[in-house]
């Protein structure tokens, strides 16, 4: 998939843990850790503006785009 998500980046350096990211954004640790882990389809708008309001980012520091070859 072109769309790489480091959201495990982010999370790291702003020293934040799954399950404390989980209860903030009010999504299931399980959900999360898909997504981290760059397992995801697709994301909502709102858990990705909740992702970036805890982590206080920018949803380009969590998405990347990669050129498929």
């Amino acid at each position: 998939m072109p769309i790489i998500v480091n959201l495990d980046v982010v999370m790291a350096k702003k020293k934040v843990n799954l399950s404390s990211l989980a209860d903030k954004v009010d999504i299931t640790n399980s959900n999360l850790s898909i997504l981290k882990n760059n397992k995801a389809k697709a994301i909502r708008f709102s858990t990705l503006a909740a992702i970036c309001r805890e982590l206080d980012c920018q949803p380009g520091d969590l998405l990347e785009f990669e050129k498929e070859e």
